[in-house]
């Protein structure tokens, strides 16, 4: 079997494994973050406190009602949708026509709430949550062992994004979502109900929040600082990909991942931080953004 720079093969795979499992994540929240900002023109700072807040659902669905992975699947996405309406309704629509670092402050002090009542409720230590059955094991492919669990995750959240990105700029309700965001007045003329509109974008921006919350739990311990370690890198793969940017969300999303698990084989100690250079080095470049716009 071939080696790479004196490299294995199965390290190799593996850790390329695992950095496209971890871009699967930053594109799925990254993707949350492009559909509210490009489109409410809001930085959701509480987006990884409502990832963190779907994994609890999950948990506390499995833990006291007995319902498991494909229920909780569905189930929490709506529970942190309808619960990022609420706080669009009350807090976050009072908010659009100042500047953006209103928006910033308000719902960074709603992920610290958040998390400090998680935090209050079940300590910082991470709570264990199953694989379902049908996705335990894996196959042997014969340079490197696939779990068949961490397959699942790319291939769901390949097809969230996509299919998002496709509803959002391929179809009519698409067009009448970005026509709201340009022109409400107008669009309000046409007799839709703009306010609604919005209220279901932010919903359903946080609801994949919290559907990558599900996905992320049985490979992550849920614990309430889960999304306080990821949301850093996350808003650097949007400010990277492009702030609005669907496309750039997903394609920046798990390419970042890639290239941070090569990292890891190559130059274990930058991989922390291989993510901020790129941002660095693009906002030099072009501060828009890769495949952002100049406003």
């Amino acid at each position: 079997m071939f080696s790479l720079l004196g490299v294995p093969p199965q390290v190799l795979f593996g850790q390329l494994l695992l950095g496209l499992i971890n871009g699967s994540f930053y594109a799925l929240l990254s993707l949350g973050l492009a559909v509210i900002f490009g489109m409410l023109n809001v930085i959701n700072f509480a987006h990884g406190a409502l990832y963190m807040v779907g994994a609890f659902v999950a948990w506390l669905l499995l833990t006291y009602a007995g319902v498991g992975y494909w229920g909780a699947l569905v189930v929490a996405p709506v529970v942190v949708g309808l619960l990022g309406i609420v706080l669009e309704k009350t807090m976050l629509s009072r908010l659009y026509k100042l500047d953006h670092l209103y928006g910033l402050l308000l719902t960074f002090g709603l992920a610290l709430i958040l998390e400090g009542a998680f935090r209050h409720q079940y300590g910082v230590s991470g709570q264990p949550y199953p694989i379902p059955a049908a996705l335990q094991g894996g196959q042997n492919l014969g340079f490197m062992f696939l779990p068949n669990y961490r397959a699942w995750v790319v291939v769901a959240s390949l097809t969230i994004c996509f299919g998002t990105w496709f509803a959002i700029e391929r179809t009519k309700l698409g067009a009448y979502l970005r026509a709201a965001t340009e022109n409400p007045t107008l669009v309000q003329a046409f007799g839709i109900n703009v306010p609604v509109m919005v209220s279901l974008t932010y919903g359903f921006g946080v609801a994949l929040a919290g559907l990558a919350g599900v996905l992320a739990a049985p490979i992550y311990q849920v614990s309430p600082l889960m999304g306080t370690n990821l949301i850093i890198i996350v808003f650097a793969v949007v400010v990277i990909g492009g702030m609005g940017s669907i496309l750039g969300a997903i394609i920046t999303g798990l390419g970042l991942g890639l290239l941070e698990g090569l990292t890891k084989v190559f130059y274990p100690e930058a991989s922390n931080i291989v993510v901020f250079v790129v941002m660095a080095i693009v906002l030099l470049i072009k501060p828009a953004g890769l495949f952002g716009r100049e406003r």
